[in-house]
Formats: C-alpha cells, structure tokens, sequence
C-alpha cells in the first residue's frame, strides 16, 4: 500500500498519481500495492473449467459506428486493452493479454463492480432478505438524515433517486472526486469526509425521488451498505458466500477498503478477466453459474432485462450522455439497445463484460484507456463483439 509519497518499485506511482494515463496500465493491475483491500475469497469451491478452442475471430471485419472499415483486431489494438476474452458455450474462442497481464492477474473492474453488486442484491433478494421496493431506511435507518430519506431500494438499482452527486470525470469538485478523497483513493484536496459512509450520509436531495434515470456512483455505495445490512456481513464475506464461491472462480477477488474496512462497492474490485466471463455466464444461464449452482433467482435476471414499463423512457430522457438509443439500466447493468439480447457491466476507462443471450457468447475487456470514458472506443468495442456473436451463432466459429 502506497502512502502520498512513497513509490512501488520501479513503477514510480503513487497516491498522487496512480490514476494519471502513464500508470493506469500498471496500477489498474496492482491494486493491492496501492491502496488497502479486502479478499473476496472464491473459498474450497470447484473451479468451473473452459476449453480451450482458438478460432480466427481477430480478422472479422466490422464498420464503426463513425464507418470505418476494420477488423476485431484493429479495435482491440486502438483500445488500450490489457485483456479480453470471448467465451461460447464453456469454449474460449479467443483469450488475449496484451497488456501484460495473465490469466490469474486480478485488474481492478472499476464500476463493473456494480453489477455484481447487483447479483449479491439479488441473491439476498431470492432469499427473502432484501426487497427492493421498501424504503432505503428499513434495512439502514441512519439513512433517515440524508438525502436518500424517502427512496426505495428500487430507486438505487436503477439509478433514479433523487440525490445530487455530480459524475464529471474532469471536474476535481464533483462529489464523485470527493468520494475518493473520503474513502483515500486520492490525496485529501477538500475539508470534509474521510470514509464511505460519512460521505453518504451528507448527500443532499435535489428533487422528488423516482425520476429520470442519472448515473451516480454513490447509489451503487448505498446499496451496498444496505446489502450488508441485509446479509448481516461485510461485502467481502457477503459476496464470498452468495456470488464469488458460486461461479466456479479460479481465482480469489478483492475490493477497495476505506479507513473503517467498508468497501468501494461502485468500483473497487479487481478480479481476473476469466472470473469476470463466469459472471457473465451467470446471466447468460437466468442466474444459475457455470458449476450448476443458483446465484439469483430466474426472475432477477429476467426483470434486468424486461425493466419497468418506463425504464426506457426514463433512460432516453436522461440528463446522462448514454449513447445507447433505445436502451435502458436496471439492476445496475446496462440494456444497449431495442430488446434485450444484449447486457452489459461497463466500467470507466474500458472495463466490459458483454453477454449475448440468443448467441450464448460471454466476452470480457479489461483496458487502461488514458480518460474515464469514450463514445468511440466503447461503441467500437461492442461492435467487435457483437460480430464475433454472430459468427459464432451463425457457426461461423
């Protein structure tokens, strides 16, 4: 763990500097080195098991969305990518490490994290524990004080409450960069908080809860507090039990912890990238893992993808910049388009797990792109694996 001035030897990042473009490659992969965590531990489990079974999906040609002419392998080259990985049916079609990773190297998901927040919420859900139209304060009442003080647990799965929390990447005043000065992710510049739930609990309301949907981390926090309320344990333990040791991990986890041991539940886990596509599987198979055991009930799986009957609505009205015409988030996952044969978990600076329902294709990304976000590497990157979807469905592979 990196104090504000100490080093890693031979990477030269800091606490200071450690999410600046020139280090994000190595930090986003050492995570344990920089700051404090906690295991998710995939405890005794099986490991569910791929076969290996390379097919030439690199050369597929495919046009971006702005109409260039290139290959799978072109956007995975202009991308940043550290790794991806497309799975069919328990087969690896393709499985690639450029950016000096290994199959056992935990990289951290930024807020991919989210959505497996969602499937310990809907496990705690199947199990009577947590239901997500009651009030936020039934399962945590200091909540009562803040300004998530009359919102559902609903509201924060779907991003809709009615609190202000500023997502601006750029902006070092936005509430999303002062929760990392209170949690210790960066070095403390602002007066104020110094842990995850303090800095909840200071959250005003700016209007009626139940809008419009607006992306902000800080529900993914809340929801996470309450899910620990629920399942009676920290996340680490908690996602242990009901995902991590279900999915047939090979590989142990591990979050971001604050000063007081909670979690950055929004984005602070890292995992390998094959762990990450036995998630994906996860909602590939309504909820059920690669080893056969029931992370979630169907009907989890199936309301993410069917939403409410405004979710789309509210998404194509969003004050948020989605460019996903069509689309739709629930449950802390992302619907891209008209349908639902397609969901995603996406993460700032190219983190993706994309599973293709009628397809039964599971992909991953992990990536260091130099800024949190772009329209172009993102939508190129679906596209790449939305043709390699369709080779493989067609039996192209």
């Amino acid at each position: 763990m990196l104090s504000e001035t100490s080093s890693s030897p031979g990477a030269g990042v800091t606490l200071n500097n450690w999410q600046t473009p020139e280090q994000l490659a190595w930090s986003f992969q050492h995570m344990a080195e920089i700051l404090p965590t906690a295991t998710i531990s995939r405890a005794a489990a099986p490991t569910a098991p791929f076969e290996s079974a390379p097919a030439p999906v690199e050369e597929l040609p495919l046009v971006t969305v702005d109409g260039r002419f290139l290959t799978v392998r072109e956007v995975m080259d202009w991308t940043y990518t550290d790794g991806w990985v497309v799975e069919h049916d328990g087969r690896l079609l393709a499985e690639h490490y450029p950016g000096g990773m290994a199959p056992g190297t935990r990289h951290l998901l930024m807020s991919v994290s989210k959505s497996l927040v969602s499937l310990v919420a809907g496990s705690l859900w199947g199990a009577g524990l947590l239901h997500p139209d009651a009030p936020v304060t039934a399962y945590v009442p200091q909540l009562a004080y803040s300004g998530y003080a009359g919102a559902t647990v609903r509201q924060l799965l779907d991003m809709r409450s009615g609190v202000r929390f500023s997502e601006e990447y750029t902006d070092p005043d936005a509430e999303v960069r002062q929760l990392e000065e209170a949690i210790g992710w960066k070095a403390w510049t602002h007066p104020g908080p110094r842990s995850m739930y303090e800095f909840l609990l200071g959250l005003q309301q700016v209007r009626e809860h139940g809008g419009l949907f607006e992306y902000r981390s800080a529900e993914t926090d809340v929801l996470g507090w309450i899910c620990e309320a629920a399942g009676g344990a920290r996340m680490p333990q908690l996602m242990s039990r009901l995902l991590w040791s279900r999915t047939g991990a090979e590989e142990d986890a591990n979050i971001g912890v604050d000063s007081t041991g909670t979690g950055m539940f929004d984005g602070g886990i890292s995992a390998s990238l094959r762990d990450i596509v036995r998630v994906g599987r996860v909602v590939l198979g309504d909820g059920v893992s690669m080893t056969g055991a029931r992370v979630t009930p169907a009907e989890w799986i199936h309301d993410t993808l069917v939403g409410a009957p405004d979710s789309r609505q509210v998404f194509a009205d969003s004050p948020t910049d989605t460019r996903m015409p069509g689309g739709m988030y629930r449950n802390q996952f992302w619907i891209p388009r008209e349908g639902s044969d397609v969901v995603l978990a996406l993460g700032i600076h190219g983190q993706m797990i994309y599973v293709n329902r009628p397809a039964r294709v599971v992909a991953a990304k992990l990536s260091s792109w130099p800024v949190p976000q772009d329209a172009w590497m993102l939508l190129s990157t679906i596209t790449a694996f939305d043709t390699i979807a369709a080779a493989a469905q067609e039996g192209r592979l």
